[in-house]
């Protein structure tokens, strides 16, 4: 029971790391999203092996969970010292709350967008008896050959080969040079 809790707010807190650069630049840095993923995947396991965790490993769970929450509180003190005045009070408005959220929103619409683009493409087409009447039910394009002086089948190109008669020629036995 208390493994299903602490994995829960693992994934809770490490969603909000993850999240972190879209919603507050100011405090994130270059490698929160591989701390937010590390946290997500100990949630992930907590919750998964709740079963699991029975006694001393339960003890030494909710040490470290201690540990790494006193760390990070630490962390974000850190940050937020380092932020000016008048970047506190950015982060403090309502409105740029507001806007990060909207962006986000934007975020995400775009990526399902391009995910349902990019599922879409992948469909097969459909059989040929499912196709439509007037498309090509076997998927070929016919091409016409054009109208020209040659003859249009094999069997009329051999005839008036074997019909015109050769030219004889006479064999150059000598040559000019002598």
């Amino acid at each position: 029971m208390l493994a299903t809790i602490a994995g829960d707010l693992c994934l809770l807190l490490g969603l909000a790391v993850l999240l972190l650069p879209l919603l507050a630049t100011e405090l994130s840095r270059p490698r929160d999203g591989i701390w937010g993923g590390i946290v997500l995947l100990l949630g992930l396991v907590l919750v998964t092996s709740s079963d699991r965790l029975r006694g001393a490993p339960m003890l030494a769970v909710i040490c470290s969970a201690l540990l790494i929450s006193r760390l990070g509180a630490e962390v974000a003190q850190s940050r937020w010292q380092r932020l000016s005045q008048e970047e506190q009070q950015r982060l403090q408005s309502k409105e740029r709350w507001a806007t990060s959220a909207q962006q986000l929103s934007t975020s995400v619409t775009t990526l399902l967008t391009n995910l349902q683009a990019a599922i879409g493409s992948l469909k097969t087409e459909p059989p040929a008896d499912n196709r439509e009447e007037g498309s090509s039910r076997s998927g070929k394009r016919w091409v016409r050959p054009e109208h020209s002086n040659q003859p249009d089948t094999t069997e009329d190109a051999l005839s008036t080969t074997l019909e015109k008669p050769k030219e004889a020629t006479a064999p150059n036995l000598a040559s000019e040079d002598g």
